[in-house]
């Protein structure tokens, strides 16, 4: 599983030209799975960005967590995490997982992330087209893999 998380001032997250989520201060999520995934990666995953530091404390040190902030968290799926660019122009995506169990996987986590958070967090639609606005605060943006914890 890969995780693109980004600390923002605001997010939503559009279909069909309606808002489907919307947070404040918190953490946009951009998730993408792999058929290799586990419920192990998946609760691993949620609980390191409940608990990742990402925030500044009264010093201006990434100190405090989601949790800490009471901020809120919008995960939308993004299969295209796992593009593969080494070989020509098109990025293939023949990692990702397939969409029935990509779908599972992102439910799934989204639920582990709520019980970690104890509250709801803000979702994309799994496979539409959305259209995702976003003011990234610092700007701070991490990269987690499941598969490379570094």
């Amino acid at each position: 599983m890969r995780m693109l998380i980004q600390r923002v001032l605001e997010a939503s997250v559009a279909v069909n030209g309606e808002v489907k989520s919307k947070i404040g201060l918190g953490l946009l999520v951009l998730s993408g799975f792999e058929e290799a995934d586990s419920e192990d990666d998946l609760a691993w995953a949620a609980a390191k960005l409940a608990h990742l530091r990402m925030f500044d404390d009264e010093q201006g040190v990434m100190n405090r967590s989601l949790q800490d902030v009471d901020g809120q968290a919008l995960i939308v799926s993004q299969f295209t995490l796992y593009a593969q660019t080494k070989k020509g122009s098109r990025p293939s995506y023949v990692r990702a997982a397939r969409p029935e169990h990509a779908a599972a996987l992102y439910g799934r986590f989204v639920q582990l992330v709520q019980r970690e958070l104890k509250k709801e967090v803000g979702t994309g639609v799994f496979g539409a087209d959305m259209q995702v606005s976003l003011v990234n605060d610092g700007p701070v943006t991490i990269w987690v893999d499941t598969k490379q914890k570094e």
